[in-house]
């Protein structure tokens, strides 16, 4: 089902910027450009997201997830 109908954008693409360390609105529109058009979709990607707030512990472990992705033999250290 699509979530922002402005870039085609589906609720399962908005999971999985989630699941990829995407914690807020904000997060979700700076990976697919959803909710940066028109605005209708914002509320929906709050709700996917969990109204959009994620606890310190969540925050924690996306964040570790993300730098340790990171840091793998595709990330930042090949890059450098």
């Amino acid at each position: 089902m699509y979530v922002c109908s402005c870039f085609g954008v589906t609720e399962a693409q908005v999971q999985q910027h989630a699941d990829n360390g995407a914690c807020t609105p904000r997060q979700i529109a700076s990976a697919c450009k959803a909710g940066t058009d028109c605005g209708s979709c914002v509320r929906r990607i709050q709700a996917i997201l969990g109204r959009g707030a994620c606890s310190r512990r969540d925050l924690a472990d996306r964040r570790d997830a993300v730098l340790s992705k990171l840091s793998g033999p595709e990330g930042l250290e090949e890059a450098a």
